[in-house]
């Protein structure tokens, strides 16, 4: 599943394609992805002109000129493609081989000015639907949704009182969309280390006894908005994953600290000890046991 720094490279790889432009037509290539298509769905997009391209957590939205938004979320395989009459981009494209057989394009967007937007998912576990602009924050994707863990809204005093109380493991907690939206398995891992707090530590325990923020809880805030900041600089990472909008990698997972580096010595200065692996609801979480507390 793509985090949110691949998931804002992307966004920026399709929006000098995508925003101004208008719809010329539209092809669905089958009734569904992970959910149905909405309906009359291509010949609500033929005609449209793309106000505005943004992201919400994971998903991309593409604000039209009739006030509903097309919703896009690209599962686990999702991909888009951009082909001009000169070139072909893969915006966020998976390194590792990308399919690019027909039998995987199921969206088809014909821009004006002779561009056409791709969306090829071989496991289908994507989707697109149309939401009205003025009911988005009320739907069932958007209404529980935390903060984003860029721009101002996360701070040590919003993560105190989202987590006063909770007794869960402090990266079970990182990883509850209801609280931060947008946060993965690889860049929690990350974040935690660069906070030196441990991913087993009860959540609750960065709070003080008066509900305050405590300095855990300002190292971790930090830690977040600092890893997520630098993995979209870098493009996102490319572990089995995105390239930029121009087809070069992204770098960030040769900055990994811990994720996937099981055996390896911590990177914390003066920290003897050896990056670990252990399981947490189902999902590989990589820390140091000595300077992770």
């Amino acid at each position: 599943m793509p985090e949110l720094p691949e998931v804002e490279t992307v966004r920026r790889g399709l929006e000098p394609a995508m925003a101004g432009v208008r719809i010329k037509a539209a092809e669905v290539r089958r009734a569904d992805l992970r959910f149905p298509f909405p309906d009359r769905f291509a010949s609500r997009l033929e005609g449209r002109t793309v106000t505005g391209l943004s992201r919400r957590a994971k998903y991309l939205l593409a604000d039209l000129d009739d006030g509903a938004v097309l919703v896009m979320h690209l599962g686990m395989s999702g991909a888009f493609r951009v082909e001009t009459e000169d070139e072909v981009r893969m915006p966020g494209a998976f390194h590792h081989a990308r399919s690019k057989a027909a039998a995987h394009d199921h969206v088809v967007l014909h821009l004006s000015g002779g561009a056409t937007v791709t969306y090829n998912d071989p496991r289908r576990f994507g989707f697109m639907t149309l939401i009205p602009r003025a009911e988005l924050e009320d739907h069932r994707f958007f209404r529980d949704l935390g903060v984003e863990p860029v721009g101002n809204r996360l701070d040590a005093a919003y993560l105190a009182e989202a987590l006063e109380g909770r007794f869960m493991p402090l990266k079970a907690a990182l990883l509850d969309q209801k609280i931060i939206a947008g946060l993965g398995n690889i860049y929690v891992c990350e974040a935690l280390n660069r906070a030196r707090l441990s991913p087993r530590r009860e959540a609750g325990t960065i709070v003080t006894a008066r509900g305050r923020a405590s300095v855990r809880a300002e190292r971790l805030v930090t830690a977040v908005r600092d890893v997520i900041a630098e993995a979209i600089e870098a493009g996102g990472s490319s572990l089995r994953d995105y390239t930029r909008a121009d087809g070069s990698l992204g770098y960030f997972q040769h900055r990994f600290r811990v994720y996937d580096r099981e055996g390896e010595p911590c990177p914390t200065q003066g920290c003897r000890g050896i990056v670990s692996r252990i399981v947490q609801s189902g999902r590989s979480t990589f820390f140091c046991p000595v300077c992770q507390r």
